[in-house]
């Protein structure tokens, strides 16, 4: 790759940053209003990622499409991923709502893997967002995945990828069918420290009165 074609492709990665530093900005202030305004964050923690050029390259290649920044900012809508990480899964809808409502950001997907998990168990919320990033001469509305699931399911999530990963995707029947439990096992457990929590707040509100 010539050095000019180098420089548009980093800046072309440069403009998913700052479309990342935005969002991540956004999810701050919401998580610190709620938090003043409800004397609670639905908010633990948030990850964010971007591609590597070699992986966005190779997925060019597998939907057998020339590799081109006009094919990747088209095709590839995962570039810049946000991974929101909750406590229980009510927040999962309130920070749902919260993005959806601001005024910036257009919604442009919204899977729901928690009410129609997949078949594997995985259970999560996914988004695709446009972001609006003012450069200094133009501005670039941006693609950003934002995943919203609680810390019971990321937790299954991560381990599920590294046994993917180890079985290159043939994994024995076995686990497989063990890995679907273990997700109803803990879809189970969410449910069980909603209703804890929910008693907590009736027993505090009761006691407020």
């Amino acid at each position: 790759m010539k050095p000019n074609q180098l420089k548009q492709w980093a800046h072309f990665f440069l403009t998913y940053k700052f479309a990342l530093d935005e969002v991540e900005t956004k999810l701050n202030i919401l998580n610190e209003e709620f938090q003043f305004i409800h004397d609670y964050n639905p908010i633990e923690h948030v990850k964010t990622r971007i591609k590597t050029p070699e992986s966005v390259m190779e997925k060019l290649r597998r939907k057998n499409l020339d590799i081109s920044l006009e094919n990747a900012k088209s095709h590839i809508r995962d570039i810049a991923g946000v991974r929101v990480i909750c406590s229980f899964s009510n927040d999962i809808y309130h920070i749902l709502d919260m993005i959806c409502k601001q005024s910036d950001v257009k919604v442009i997907e919204v899977k729901d893997y928690v009410k129609n998990p997949k078949p594997n168990g995985y259970k999560s919320v996914h988004l695709i967002v446009e972001i609006p990033v003012f450069l200094t001469n133009r501005m670039e509305n941006v693609l950003v995945e934002i995943q919203i699931r609680t810390s019971a399911m990321d937790f299954w999530a991560s381990l599920e990828h590294k046994i993917y990963y180890k079985f290159h995707e043939g994994i024995p029947p076995e686990i497989r069918q063990q890995l679907k439990e273990s997700a109803d096992m803990i879809s189970a457990l969410d449910q069980r420290m909603l209703s804890l929590n929910e008693k907590v707040l009736q027993h505090f509100a009761l006691t407020i009165e």
